[in-house]
């Protein structure tokens, strides 16, 4: 069972915080995955729950305007951003991911903002996502979601990076005394593990301590 928010309130503390964000990967040695899976709060917390995903952010991408809004996107799609890393978790392991969760061979949805993308940065990441489709035994007619390369992700605003912790005077408090500013909310893998915690995924964080996982 997981732990009330008063349970993590009174284990989660700055100093774990700061720890767990001073021990993992650093930037330069995680690689990136890009998706557009629907509103981009949800996915945003469903893979920060997975082991190797290290950081997440929301933003958007493929739309051709230079500087997308949430009230004004130019034909992009909400998508997510995560940072994993590659000796604990592979790229196949969150296209497979993407296409338990989020079903990538429904039929895309009326409005182009939510719509389903697979977003590469690279030829490996092609070779994997076929081969991917191969292994599962689909036509690659029957992925509804587009595939392109990835021209360039566009931050969200930050009232929607970790959605499910905005709000929460607990959480403000939390990352104010450890003396975060949005940015660096946006970017600590303890933010990005609380949050997926929050919204009901299994974490193995190890600021979240025994009992707080336990509830």
């Amino acid at each position: 069972m997981l732990a009330t928010e008063a349970q993590i309130v009174t284990t989660v503390t700055p100093a774990a915080v700061r720890d767990y964000d001073a021990a993992a990967p650093k930037p330069d040695t995680t690689r990136t995955a890009v998706f557009g899976l629907g509103c981009f709060w949800g996915p945003e917390a469903s893979f920060g729950a997975l082991n190797g995903v290290v950081r997440t952010a929301v933003g958007y991408a493929g739309g051709t305007r230079r500087a997308p809004t949430y009230h004004d996107l130019g034909g992009h799609a909400e998508v997510l951003r995560v940072a994993y890393d590659p000796s604990t978790i592979e790229y196949r392991t969150l296209l497979v991911h993407a296409l338990e969760a989020h079903d990538l061979t429904r039929p895309q949805p009326g409005n182009s903002q939510y719509r389903r993308l697979v977003l590469l940065d690279s030829d490996r990441q092609a070779t994997v996502l076929e081969a991917v489709i191969a292994d599962r035994g689909l036509d690659r007619e029957r992925v509804t979601a587009r595939v392109e390369r990835l021209d360039r992700f566009h931050l969200a605003e930050p009232y929607h990076q970790k959605y499910g912790l905005r709000g929460k005077r607990w959480v403000t408090d939390l990352f104010d005394t450890v003396g975060y500013d949005d940015d660096q909310f946006r970017r600590s893998a303890a933010a990005a593990k609380l949050h997926a915690h929050v919204a009901g995924h299994d974490v193995d964080a190890s600021f979240l301590d025994a009992e707080s996982r336990r509830g």
